[in-house]
């Protein structure tokens, strides 16, 4: 299975302006944001899920 975009931004593979990260999580500016502050916060570990 290929990596999601997501991952490829968390492993470096593609360039991006990433603001904060720590163990569980990174977050980076929006390529096309909505509003003049728009982040996304996306977690290291993938999840499948949003029951999980």
């Amino acid at each position: 299975m290929s990596k999601t975009i997501f991952e490829k931004i968390i492993a470096r593979e593609i360039p991006s302006d990433i603001i904060y990260e720590d163990d569980l999580v990174v977050a980076f500016r929006d390529i096309k944001p909505q509003a003049p502050t728009h982040v996304l916060l996306v977690p290291r570990k993938p999840i499948p899920r949003i029951a999980e």
